[in-house]
């Protein structure tokens, strides 16, 4: 292993918040990023070959990259970006995957949408960013003013601060055809995010449901983040292209991982971490 990364996932799994959703049997030894060189294979594994650079995400409820070594099926690796260290590639799986998931699979973003990305200065939402003005939408991003020039970099087309859901849409020029959200908000904040969607839209969020509303066919999904080779392919591909770019907050070593996760806790990480095995 060359690296993993800190997901805000592992914190919740650490805590037993999401025990019901993904039972983990423990001890468990975190990480659900993989970065790293192929030392092994097992009997009849046809594909990587010992030597290969290659990254994964693991399934939620198996864990285990925060180590020298992590054992991962096969048909999960996908080749690591040339473009990028091997070690920095941590960042991509997990990140990408919900992303891709938010803005290709479930909002199927095209050219000429209008998108609305809450939360857009974090790993996943800084992404979905990218992914949306590289299909040709005008998108807004809506975070911190220390994350604007950053976000204009994405291919923004304007960038706001933390939304005031009780203002409406119009404050921020919408409503728009497509709205991602990753901010966790109450359920009553969550609901309002509804009128910031067209007649014919759809709402995405990776941070609570968000209602639809049929009398506008407005549709709503909800990202659930999944291994898949392929889709990591294509994110990798979009890496090595200039299309996609890892934003990294911080690295930091293994022995450091006790102290990410309280940093996590204490909301005092500063962005995506890298945590750096070998």
């Amino acid at each position: 292993m060359a690296a993993t990364s800190f997901n805000p996932v592992d914190d919740h799994i650490r805590l037993g918040v999401l025990a019901e959703m993904i039972p983990t049997e423990l001890p468990v030894t975190p990480g659900l990023d993989l970065a790293g060189t192929v030392v092994e294979l097992g009997p009849g594994v046809d594909g990587p070959r010992v030597g290969d650079e290659v990254v994964a995400m693991v399934p939620l409820d198996v864990h285990g990259g925060a180590a020298e070594y992590a054992v991962v099926a096969a048909g999960l690796v996908t080749a690591a970006p040339r473009s990028v260290p091997l070690a920095d590639a941590a960042a991509l799986p997990l990140a990408g995957l919900a992303a891709r998931q938010a803005a290709v699979e479930l909002a199927g973003i095209e050219a000429g949408q209008t998108v609305l990305v809450n939360g857009a200065g974090g790993a996943v939402g800084g992404l979905v960013v990218q992914l949306a003005a590289d299909a040709g939408a005008t998108v807004t991003a809506v975070d911190g003013p220390q994350h604007a020039e950053r976000l204009t970099g994405y291919g923004a087309a304007r960038v706001v601060g933390p939304l005031d859901l009780d203002a409406g849409p119009a404050a921020v020029g919408g409503p728009f055809d497509v709205v991602v959200n990753h901010v966790r908000l109450a359920t009553g904040d969550l609901a309002k995010l509804t009128a910031y969607v067209a007649d014919g839209g759809i709402v995405v969020s990776s941070a609570g449901p968000v209602p639809a509303d049929e009398g506008r066919s407005v549709r709503t999904a909800g990202v659930w983040v999944a291994p898949d080779a392929a889709h990591l392919a294509d994110l990798v591909a979009r890496v090595d292209d200039g299309r996609l770019r890892l934003h990294i907050a911080d690295r930091r070593p293994l022995e450091d991982l006790p102290a990410v996760h309280q940093d996590a806790s204490n909301g005092k990480l500063p962005g995506k971490t890298v945590i750096v095995i070998g």
